[in-house]
């Protein structure tokens, strides 16, 4: 049997978490020009049955021409898209679970069709997808106030809905993590500076613009990460000092949890300590953070992405750090992905029905 760490209950502003574990956001191109199918709502449905504790969806593009660069990926704007989503929230909440959408825009980042470009120009804080990689033209201050105009609406939508929280993507090196990242972000207005908390701006807005549109009470998250997709070793607070003066704009402007994304939890993330990169943030910020990266599998996703299979692996050391009080949730990939019902078999010590992860599993709708 689990040990109880992984299963006692969480409260968020009271969206009451029945266990620690977050289904993580993985990238699903299963909705036809942008509407989400009924498959996809079974596929959530079937998590919130598995008992996962809060899934958040796969990202989801907010009002932008351009904040996706992949015609099949769901969109949070629109008449039949946020009726789309309405089915999908009412399917998660018939099969007992909770969900949140992860608000996504992809910034410069090129299209993943060879048929299909954005219906519009890209989005970037300084016309780069990567240090001194140009890629389109730097967004004007008319942009980016509708870029933030655009999460606003996409969390207001949420609420609405009847969504239980949002989290906003502001990691791997999309539009959000282009701003705070110093190889991406040259410019010299109000949005870009040499020091990474003036780069946050941005994101610190957008945070200020989500909290007046949903109100005080409603849950905030946002993803960060150290690296990025254009650069795995990229590190933006290179000490605890930089994360807290990065991550506590995050926090101050009206973030609830800061959602650390690292490739492989178990890693330190400065030198002369264990803790990992959401260890770090709750001990700098104060406020609950969810860890994720490689959990219960063997490689990492990058690696299981490539070809590599990941064999099932222990939780104990997990499941030590979070009884240690190193973060407060856990957010799961690649196992859920592949099994719904991964999280009752966990609780249950049915560990010889876990399978391995190959890349297979992303061509599927489990």
């Amino acid at each position: 049997m689990a040990s109880d760490v992984l299963f006692t209950p969480f409260d968020l502003k009271g969206l009451k978490l029945p266990n620690r574990i977050v289904m993580a956001p993985m990238t699903r191109s299963f909705s036809p020009g942008g509407v989400p199918t009924d498959e996809v709502a079974a596929y959530y449905r079937r998590r919130g049955e598995g008992q996962v504790g809060l899934i958040l969806t796969e990202g989801t593009g907010v009002d932008r021409p351009a904040s996706l660069n992949d015609p099949n990926i769901p969109r949070f704007h629109g008449e039949a898209e946020l009726a789309a989503w309405k089915k999908v929230v009412d399917e998660v909440h018939a099969g007992g679970g909770l969900i949140a959408p992860q608000l996504w825009h992809v910034g410069a980042v090129r299209s993943r069709s060879e048929t299909w470009t954005p219906p519009g120009p890209y989005d970037s804080p300084s016309g780069y997808s990567s240090p001194d990689k140009l890629f389109g033209a730097p967004m004007t201050e008319a942009e980016v106030a509708d870029a933030i105009r655009a999460f606003a609406d996409g969390a207001a939508a949420a609420k609405a809905l009847g969504f239980d929280a949002i989290e906003l993507h502001g990691a791997h090196g999309y539009l959000i993590d282009q701003f705070f990242w110093d190889g991406t972000n040259v410019r010299e207005d109000a949005y870009g500076s040499k020091e990474l908390p003036g780069r946050a701006r941005f994101a610190a807005d957008i945070l200020r613009a989500v909290r007046k549109a949903v109100g005080p009470d409603y849950p905030v998250i946002i993803r960060v990460s150290q690296w990025k997709q254009q650069d795995f070793n990229v590190k933006l607070a290179h000490d605890p000092k930089a994360l807290e003066a990065w991550l506590g704009a995050l926090v101050e402007a009206g973030a609830d949890v800061i959602h650390c994304s690292q490739r492989r939890f178990w890693e330190p993330e400065f030198e002369g300590s264990d803790l990992n990169f959401a260890g770090w943030a709750k001990k700098v910020t104060g406020v609950p953070t969810i860890t994720v990266g490689s959990v219960g599998l063997t490689g990492d996703f990058i690696a299981g992405y490539a070809g590599e299979k990941s064999e099932p692996a222990s939780l104990d050391r997990l499941e030590a750090m979070l009884d240690r009080g190193d973060f407060d949730l856990v957010a799961v990939g690649r196992a859920l992905l592949q099994d719904p019902e991964w999280v009752v078999k966990i609780r249950e010590g049915r560990h010889h029905e876990l399978s391995a992860f190959d890349r297979s599993a992303m061509a599927k709708l489990y």
